[in-house]
């Protein structure tokens, strides 16, 4: 099995973690007056031609990252947490526009629920298997 490159800033030959820091907290800064000023601009409603589309589009690369995590599962590659991980997100994703989207009572009732019993616990479980496979591919020196 490959390993994967060496992300601790303490060893030599490691990449640095300081860039990635600086550059991941400054994006997260910047979303926050981004996103007061969405919420506060955005229209309340809006029509569009590609709804089928975009959701279509969506599962179809949901299920994607599902049938590649399941082959690096069973194949035991490298990138199994990064596969697991994305698709654990991408399910919070759909589970939360799957309930927010929702504009009749009976069509967010099923959002909810399907939220509850499917997508929330495989995102777990996703998220589960991205920490696990990611620490057991690491060095035990590395685990701390």
């Amino acid at each position: 099995m490959a390993r994967l490159p060496a992300f601790r800033s303490d060893r030599a030959g490691a990449v640095p973690l300081a860039p990635f820091a600086v550059v991941f907290a400054a994006v997260g800064v910047a979303l926050v007056p981004w996103t007061v000023w969405l919420s506060a601009s955005l229209p309340m409603h809006h029509r569009t031609h590609n709804w089928a589309l975009a959701w279509a589009g969506f599962d179809a690369g949901l299920a994607a990252f599902f049938l590649a995590a399941g082959y690096a599962a069973w194949r035991r590659r490298p990138w199994l947490p990064a596969i697991a991980g994305a698709t654990g997100a991408l399910l919070l994703a759909d589970a939360w526009f799957d309930a927010i989207l929702e504009s009749r009572s009976t069509d967010l009732d099923v959002a909810v629920v399907e939220a509850a019993v499917a997508e929330l616990p495989l995102a777990a479980l996703c998220f589960a298997v991205a920490f696990a496979t990611a620490r057991a591919g690491r060095p035990e020196r590395d685990r701390a």
